[in-house]
């Protein structure tokens, strides 16, 4: 039986034996929450680039980017047959609510004081949304205490609000100490509230790193890479992406008369093409649609549109649109989030259901007992575990032993060829024959007299990886 298959038929027993109404109503909804999309936050500080981020994820102008009252309230966008949004009271009601869009974005009105809002559901046509759900957070640190305190309280799975969310994608601009206290206090003790693979980190709007200069992407590359070193934030947040968010959301929305107004300036004299580049105010000085572009991709994506339309390496706006989501860095993100939450998204809602269940069933009961033999037994629960010994320095090995279990126990991925470090097309006899080479390496650590104790138990398990890999693989077509 799998993990999941585990979880429900644990959730049903322990709905069908509650006498407790409440009780029955929480498990419900986490039962049917099992067989729902995976929910991911986006987390930040305000002015972080959440919305702008959410936008480009989803290929469509949905969040709203300015500070209106919508902004202060948590939002979940998903998959529906229409576009529609309601609104869920802090009394437990809930309403539906007129919406229009302005500049694309969906602008909803409230109807009443946003502080009577405990969160807001935005439906939408979408086949990614679909995969994931995205809830859009409040900015932390805000001006406002209320505002920040909506969204720890939701992501800090405390009381009634555990588990509401699967993983987090988390925006930072400058690593500050906050930040790095933000991502303990979500991931709790590493293993019941959170794990270490449930948050990825995306240095936000990382064209405006490097001065907006056409290098600032590759500028920004190199601070993601020192922030993913830095012991501190990695065993939080393994991953950081730089991700030129406008940039992002532009590449998906890109209008016809936008790539007119930069073809425009693409054709006059290089004097004054230098002249106008050299700043936001100079470019968008007299032109209302300039500043509608500047304001959409930015001034990093201005002068890269113009020289790329110069150069003749784009002749359309369609050509412009995959060049601004290639320099964008949102592919590299989805790559990211496919491999961190979509492949193991089986683990994270299973992980999310326990937790629920560890609120609501009796301690010391006999379904408490399966609860936890189900995290204690559970393969998919014990790389999880050495994950987080292995970040937080609390495994002994060489360098090269530790970077390599971190990986072959899903740390950059569920795939054989994440586990293993192979490109993306390998297939066949060649994951075979490295995952059977992985697996001797790692018998022989765990058999090594010379192994401490707590090396030779996290090897097994390792070579128990190793193990799965290749049943899995003998038995894929």
């Amino acid at each position: 039986m799998s993990l999941l298959d585990q979880v429900r038929a644990l959730l049903d027993r322990s709905a069908a034996e509650s006498r407790d109404p409440a009780v029955r109503f929480r498990l419900g909804e986490a039962r049917r929450r099992v067989d729902e999309p995976l929910r991911v936050a986006i987390a930040g500080k305000v002015k972080a680039g959440k919305s702008t981020l959410l936008n480009a994820l989803v290929g469509e102008e949905l969040a709203p980017t300015d500070a209106g009252e919508c902004t202060r309230i948590v939002t979940w966008y998903l998959d529906g047959l229409t576009y529609s949004a309601a609104a869920f009271l802090r009394n437990g009601a809930a309403e539906a609510r007129p919406f229009n869009r302005v500049g694309g974005a969906i602008q909803i009105d409230l109807g009443r004081p946003a502080d009577q809002i405990d969160h807001l559901e935005v439906r939408v046509p979408s086949a990614r949304l679909r995969r994931h759900t995205l809830i859009d957070t409040p900015g932390i640190a805000s001006l406002s205490t209320d505002v920040s305190l909506r969204t720890m309280a939701f992501l800090e799975a405390e009381g009634e609000r555990a588990a509401q969310t699967d993983a987090v994608i988390y925006l930072l601009r400058h690593m500050h100490g906050s930040d790095v206290r933000f991502l303990e206090s979500f991931h709790g003790d590493g293993l019941a509230n959170g794990t270490p693979v449930n948050a990825v980190g995306v240095l936000s709007r990382a064209d405006e790193i490097g001065g907006c200069r056409l290098d600032a992407m590759t500028a920004a590359s190199r601070v993601a890479d020192r922030y993913a070193r830095d012991e501190r934030l990695r065993r939080l947040c393994p991953v950081v992406v730089p991700v030129a968010g406008l940039l992002g959301a532009a590449g998906a929305t890109l209008r016809e008369e936008e790539y007119r107004v930069l073809a425009s300036v693409s054709e006059q004299p290089m004097a004054e093409v230098v002249e106008l580049l050299l700043t936001a105010d100079r470019f968008a000085a007299s032109s209302p649609a300039r500043q509608r572009v500047l304001a959409r991709l930015g001034l990093f994506g201005v002068r890269l549109s113009v020289r790329l339309i110069r150069e003749r390496q784009v002749l359309d706006s369609a050509d412009l649109a995959r060049e601004l989501t290639a320099h964008s860095g949102i592919d590299r993100l989805r790559e990211v989030f496919t491999a961190q939450f979509v492949g193991r998204s089986d683990v994270l809602k299973a992980r999310s259901a326990l937790a629920v269940l560890d609120e609501l069933l009796p301690p010391g009961s006999a379904l408490a007992a399966e609860a936890e033999r189900i995290r204690a037994s559970a393969h998919e629960f014990v790389e999880l575990r050495l994950l987080h010994l292995v970040r937080s320095g609390r495994l002994p090995g060489t360098e090269a032993q530790l970077a390599e279990m971190d990986r072959l126990l899903g740390g950059a991925g569920g795939t054989p060829q994440h586990r293993l470090g192979l490109p993306a097309d390998a297939v066949g006899s060649r994951l075979s024959a490295a995952a059977a080479d992985a697996l001797a390496r790692w018998q022989a650590i765990a058999e090594h007299p010379f192994s401490s104790r707590e090396l030779r138990s996290a090897a097994r398990a390792v070579a128990r990886s190793c193990e799965g890999m290749l049943v899995a693989l003998e038995v894929s077509p």
